[in-house]
């Protein structure tokens, strides 16, 4: 959990929704990607989403995102875009310094390829 100077606490899994919500505003981002499957995050529920990991010490946050990037984007101006708006958001909504967000491109999505997101969507 988060603590700020006011002493208050947020969950990890709450700030790891406002990190999805501001990747997924950016412009270039597909959707989310998926987190790689290890032995710790099956053997230890540490709270975090599929698509973000949130570390927390001292009222400091650290971020590591997963995100898919349109195919008519260029990965780099994405990532930093969602990097600027993670932190911007994080910091403005919790009150906590964001010290660190790491972008993990984990794809690419091509205009004739739907994610599952989309299927959902027409369903």
């Amino acid at each position: 959990m988060n603590n700020n100077n006011i002493g208050l606490a947020i969950n990890n899994d709450v700030i790891a929704r406002m990190a999805e919500m501001a990747a997924s505003e950016t412009p270039g981002v597909a959707s989310l990607g998926l987190r790689p499957i290890t032995i710790k995050s099956i053997i230890q529920k540490n709270g975090n989403t599929k698509s973000v990991s949130v570390n927390t010490e001292h009222g400091i946050i650290n971020i590591t995102i997963y995100i898919k990037v349109a195919e008519d984007r260029k990965v780099g101006e994405v990532a930093e875009k969602v990097q600027l708006g993670v932190k911007e958001k994080l910091q403005g909504m919790t009150g906590s310094a964001v010290t660190k967000v790491n972008v993990v491109v984990s794809d690419v999505v091509f205009a004739e390829e739907e994610t599952p997101e989309d299927q959902a969507e027409e369903e």
